[in-house]
C-alpha cells in the first residue's frame, strides 16, 4: 500500500507517497498563501491532489502534519499561526478532496514520528522528540506509532510551567518552558545581559557564561521532568535552536542535576531528517 503524507505548513504545502518499500513516487509542493482564506488553502490542496493522484489509484495510507494543537476529537485545530484554519473541518474537507480517512497530528508529533520511522531514532520503543525554535514543542512515540493522549496534548512540553510566576506565555498561563528555551526568549535574554542583538545559534559560538549557563539549566530541568515522568530511550532535539552544539555535549550533566536517578543514560541527539520531517512523519502515522 502507498502512503500518502502532506506538510500543511505556513508558507508552503507538501505532499509525497511513497510505495511499499518507502521509495519516493513524487514529492511535490504549493504555496500555502494563507492570508487568501482557508478556503484557498483548500483549493492548493485540490491542486496538490490532482499533480499526485495517478499515484493514489487504489487504496492508501494517508497522513497529515498541521500546524498547531488538534482539539480533543482531532479533527479541527484549536490554535495555529495559520489563524484561518483555526475551528475549521480540516479532517472533513481533507476527506472530500482526497476521498480518503486521514490521520491528523500536529508537526511536533510528526517530528517525533519521522525520527522515529527513519531518523535519529528509528527502531527506538520510546522516543521524545523536541523543537526548539520559534517555538517549543515535542512529540511522544510509544512501539513507533504517537502517543497523543486523551486530550490531544501528550507532548506539549512547550507549556509545561518551568517556574511558577515567571514571564507570561501567549497561551494565557506563566512561566512556560517555551518562555525560556525557545529562539526569541534566548536571544531577548542575551540583549538584556549584553545590551546586543544576537541570533542563537550565533551567540552559543562565543556565550557569556551567563547565557550559557543560564540556558543549560532550564534545559536541563525542564527535560530531566520528561526523562522523571516517561523516561525514554532518546530524546531528539530539533529546530533552529538543534544547532547548538554544547545542547549534546554538556546537556546531559545538566538534566543529571535534576533527574530523580543520577545515572542517566538517555542519549540527546541532534535530529536527521531536518525540514523533511513534517512530510514524512505524516507519511508514517498510524
Amino acid at each position: 500500500m502507498n502512503r500518502l503524507g502532506i506538510d500543511i505548513g505556513g508558507t508552503k504545502i507538501e505532499a509525497i507517497v511513497l510505495d511499499s518499500n518507502n521509495n519516493i513516487l513524487v514529492r511535490t509542493r504549493v504555496p500555502t498563501e494563507r492570508d487568501n482564506g482557508y478556503e484557498h488553502i483548500l483549493n492548493q490542496l485540490s491542486k496538490l491532489q490532482y499533480k499526485i493522484k495517478k499515484h493514489l489509484v487504489n487504496k492508501f495510507h494517508f497522513g497529515v502534519s498541521v500546524p498547531g494543537p488538534l482539539n480533543e476529537n482531532g479533527d479541527k485545530l484549536k490554535k495555529s499561526n495559520t489563524v484561518v484554519m483555526i475551528n475549521k473541518p480540516i479532517k472533513k474537507d481533507l476527506y472530500q478532496i482526497f476521498k480518503s480517512e486521514p490521520i491528523l497530528e500536529n508537526d511536533a508529533n510528526c517530528f517525533a514520528q519521522a525520527e522515529t520511522s527513519l531518523g535519529a531514532a528509528k527502531n527506538k520503543k520510546i522516543v521524545f522528540g523536541v523543537i526548539l525554535g520559534t517555538g517549543v514543542g515535542g512529540g511522544i512515540t510509544i512501539n513507533g506509532k504517537v502517543c497523543s493522549g486523551l486530550n490531544n496534548i501528550a507532548g506539549e512540553w512547550g507549556h509545561t510551567i518551568l517556574f511558577t510566576n515567571g514571564k507570561k506565555c501567549h497561551c494565557g498561563n506563566s512561566g512556560c518552558v517555551e518562555q525560556y528555551l525557545s529562539g526569541p526568549s534566548l536571544e531577548e535574554y542575551y540583549f538584556n545581559l549584553t545590551n546586543k542583538k544576537g541570533i542563537v545559534t550565533d551567540i552559543a559560538k562565543n556565550p557569556p557564561k551567563q547565557w550559557k549557563d543560564n540556558f543549560l539549566n532550564n534545559f536541563g530541568m525542564a527535560l530531566a521532568n520528561v526523562i522523571n515522568i516517561i523516561d525514554p530511550e532518546v530524546i531528539v532535539v530539533g529546530g533552529g535552536v538543534s544547532k547548538v552544539n554544547f545542547l549534546y555535549s554538556e546537556g546531559p550533566e545538566w538534566i543529571e542535576k535534576f533527574t530523580f536517578s543520577k545515572n542517566i543514560r538517555t542519549p540527546i541527539l541532534k535530529n536527521k531528517m531536518g525540514d523533511s520531517a513534517g512530510v514524512f512523519g505524516a507519511a508514517f502515522l498510524q
